[in-house]
């Protein structure tokens, strides 16, 4: 019985000397966080509307990352740099092309934006119900609406929605 327990311990050290030095060699693992150079913005609405978006989307929406020291840090700086990588191709404001963001007013009020993880890192980037009433509005009033069945609203991005793209049969509002 002794032998048996004298065994289990040389078995658990050597798992977590192993597990130790694996974390370590993960650690030489190359992640990319670079921050390309800022190409184009939006044509902000507001100056409101831009703080908003630098508190909660820019981390992983533009060219502009604060990377934290956490995200140096395998594995995690793996899921953090995937994430920048990830939210950038879908939409990079600081590589904007025009015509892109009408989903980010939905996004955000359906609660995807920002994602819970960057949340609860992040407590800035918490809105209140009234900032996320207002960012929402700043978000339709620059990029225009996605609405429902098909459709959005484009915005010339100017402050103003210049027109209504239908793309389905459906009855309008």
């Amino acid at each position: 019985m002794a032998a048996a327990k004298k065994q289990k311990g040389k078995i658990l050290k050597f798992s977590i000397l192993i597990i130790f030095s694996l974390l370590i060699v993960i650690q030489f693992i190359p992640v990319d966080r670079t921050n390309p150079p800022v190409v184009r913005e939006p044509n902000w609405d507001s100056p409101q509307t831009r703080a908003f978006a630098v508190r909660a989307c820019f981390d992983c929406h533009s060219n502009e990352t604060k990377w934290p020291a956490y995200s140096y840090v395998a594995p995690v700086s793996w899921f953090v740099a995937d994430d920048v990588k990830d939210g950038r191709k879908h939409f990079n404001m600081s590589d904007w092309k025009p015509g892109k963001g009408d989903e980010a007013a939905k996004e955000v009020r359906k609660g995807s934006m920002p994602m819970w993880q960057y949340a609860l890192m992040h407590s800035e980037a918490k809105l209140t119900d009234a900032e996320k009433k207002e960012f929402i509005a700043g978000l339709i009033a620059t990029f225009g609406e996605e609405k429902e069945h098909g459709s959005h609203t484009k915005n010339d991005n100017k402050g103003k929605r210049d027109k209504t793209i239908r793309f389905s049969d459906e009855d309008e509002d």
